[in-house]
């Protein structure tokens, strides 16, 4: 049921919409090429958006007909996007899990839509969590990808809190294209990347300061290198 502030939300996302596409495409990609020509050569080496895709497992509980519905439900209202039905690969006997026995729901949005879920999660999403501290660095993976999980939907502005039965959460991928040049194509070239284009875009990262101690990206390979070691080493004995 939609509140009576609801067309005036709607019509500031589309606006913000509009201002985000617009200032990737007219405002940080000129700026990456003009302040940073080692690094970015040409356009086709600037990191972009290339799709985000969301999950929600939903285990044994997938088998309730009433619970798969508004599952689906919700996430076409918050993506504004039909989500596909993921189905177990093998069978586990300890989870009570059959081959091929639905489990969950996964959406992969593009373009407009992409766009528009981005907005809605940087400018309204993050500002409804409780004891919000920001982003952490240590989500993006080596490709260069960025993976956070919320624990409820409620944060969603079309969700209505009358009509949740349960709290469940998602896991949201930022997946970027990887257009760097093969002298970046380490995988502290690719965080790099995504931490300049999610900087220029006004993610709330929370940790930019953990790396201040050093003075070049080669200390930070050192130091990467050094904790993977130990670990390693720790694996080892046990």
């Amino acid at each position: 049921m939609l509140n009576q502030h609801s067309l005036e939300e709607i019509a500031e996302i589309h606006g913000l919409l509009e201002d985000l596409k617009k200032e990737y495409e007219e405002g940080i990609k000129p700026i990456l090429l003009k302040n940073s020509p080692k690094m970015f050569r040409n356009t086709h080496t600037i990191p972009k958006l290339k799709k985000i895709q969301i999950n929600r497992g939903l285990g044994l509980a997938a088998q309730n007909t009433n619970v798969l519905k508004k599952s689906i439900a919700e996430f076409t209202s918050i993506t504004g996007q039909k989500p596909i039905i993921t189905k177990s690969k093998k069978a586990i006997a300890g989870f009570k899990i059959r081959e091929d026995m639905e489990v969950g729901l996964s959406i992969t949005l593009r373009g407009e839509k992409m766009y528009s879920f981005l907005t809605k999660l940087i400018f309204f999403t993050f500002a409804q969590i409780r004891d919000f501290r920001g982003l952490s660095l240590r989500s993006f993976d080596k490709a260069g990808n960025y993976t956070l999980g919320l624990k409820e939907q409620l944060v969603f502005p079309e969700i209505d809190y009358d009509d949740v039965d349960q709290a469940q959460g998602f896991t949201i991928s930022i997946v970027l294209s990887d257009g760097s040049a093969k002298y970046r194509s380490k995988t502290i070239d690719k965080i790099l990347n995504g931490m300049i284009l999610f900087k220029f875009l006004r993610f709330p990262l929370n940790d930019c300061g953990y790396y201040e101690k050093y003075s070049s990206f080669s200390e930070i390979n050192k130091n990467w290198d050094r904790k993977k070691h130990l670990k390693r080493k720790r694996w080892s004995q046990e």
